[in-house]
């Protein structure tokens, strides 16, 4: 009789930043039976369910002081790990892999009740805070960025990068023309993330004017929220809510404006882009600021607080950075110096070890 595959619970809700990384180490474990746990009323809800088995739970996040707020939450929370647990049980996994987030919580709690081995992947600098409060709890911690580890017990922490999906690094090792922009004029491509794109996209239709009189092309992803997208049109200024496509684009551009989110980083790093990073300032606890510096650091990029840009500022650091070759040079190849391009593989690496000694056999406790 065949073998029955070992049967793996992907835990990974909300964004972007935790889906995808997610999704990309999925598909480096094609012999594992992976079914996934979300929340309802998520991007997982679109993403998933073409792809995998979607159980969901409801649960949120602690914000602000205690309350009842609190105490509804800590209800939910209990309530949603007897769910996992009988999910876990039910369904005979063998463990838990999450990229952390409300969601990991339950998952790891549940997981480690019924003493089975639970993965947690934290792409962000700054981990959060069910990272920081239930890594102890974890068989291993997979990091995105060095500079996470002084927050966590070392012990358990092992640096693998940010996984990136599969398409973004076929794409960026296979270049090829970005939207038929002509090889000889400069380009920037401003990356508004899904969260608070609105204040910097404002920031730079101001300034893309003075650029497009220089001769400079601009490919501006705007994001699904912003209620001025259409307000500037011009040939060379090209705008989407989103474009599928973008390691092209980063592989053809002279400079990205981004956001900070650890996703984006990862991709800034794998095409070698050097970048203006604007963190995002309501993030949770900061995280992309922490995010940026770590770029900072490593002379990859330049970040300017969102509270003091301005279009005027941006226009004169963009000139600044296009004027300055040898050093946009040295922020490429120091952004490149990032890039772990199989993080993908060496977080499911990680996921097999864990999990194999376990050897997928019915959980009977």
């Amino acid at each position: 009789m065949p073998e029955t595959p070992i049967r793996l619970l992907i835990a990974a809700s909300g964004t972007g930043g935790h889906l995808f990384p997610a999704l990309a180490t999925a598909e480096q474990l094609p012999q594992y039976q992976i079914e996934w746990l979300g929340v309802p009323d998520r991007l997982e809800t679109r993403l998933v369910p073409c792809r995998y088995q979607l159980h969901t739970v409801r649960i949120g996040g602690f914000q602000g002081r205690l309350g009842l707020g609190s105490l509804r939450l800590c209800t939910q929370l209990a309530r949603s790990v007897l769910q996992v647990r009988r999910l876990l049980r039910q369904g005979q996994f063998a463990g838990v892999l999450t990229t952390g987030g409300y969601i990991a919580a339950p998952a790891i709690i549940a997981a480690r009740s019924l003493g089975l081995p639970a993965i947690l992947h934290e792409s962000n600098a700054l981990p959060g805070k069910v990272t920081r409060w239930l890594s102890p709890w974890c068989t291993v911690v997979a990091l995105g960025f060095e500079a996470a580890s002084s927050y966590l017990p070392k012990a358990q922490c092992t640096v693998v990068g940010t996984p990136v999906r599969s398409q973004f690094l076929a794409a960026a090792a296979s270049p090829r023309p970005a939207l038929g922009i002509p090889e000889d004029v400069p380009l920037i491509v401003v990356i508004g993330g899904s969260q608070g794109a609105v204040a910097v996209n404002r920031l730079v239709r101001q300034a893309t004017p003075a650029w497009l009189k220089a001769g400079i092309w601009v490919v501006h992803q705007t994001g699904e929220n912003d209620p001025d997208a259409e307000s500037l049109v011009h040939e060379h200024y090209l705008r989407q809510p989103f474009f599928e496509d973008m390691a092209p684009l980063l592989l053809r551009a002279d400079l990205a404006i981004s956001r900070a989110g650890a996703g984006t980083l990862t991709e800034l790093s794998v095409t070698g882009t050097p970048a203006i990073l604007i963190p995002y300032p309501f993030a949770a606890e900061d995280h992309q600021a922490y995010n940026a510096a770590a770029f900072a650091a490593a002379n990859a990029a330049m970040v300017i607080p969102q509270a003091d840009l301005s279009a005027n500022l941006l226009q004169d650091k963009v000139s600044m950075l296009l004027d300055d070759r040898p050093r946009l040079m040295k922020m490429a190849a120091a952004a490149s110096d990032l890039a772990i391009p199989d993080s993908a593989q060496q977080l499911a690496s990680l996921v097999q070890q864990a999990l194999e000694p376990v050897g997928g056999s019915p959980n009977r406790q």
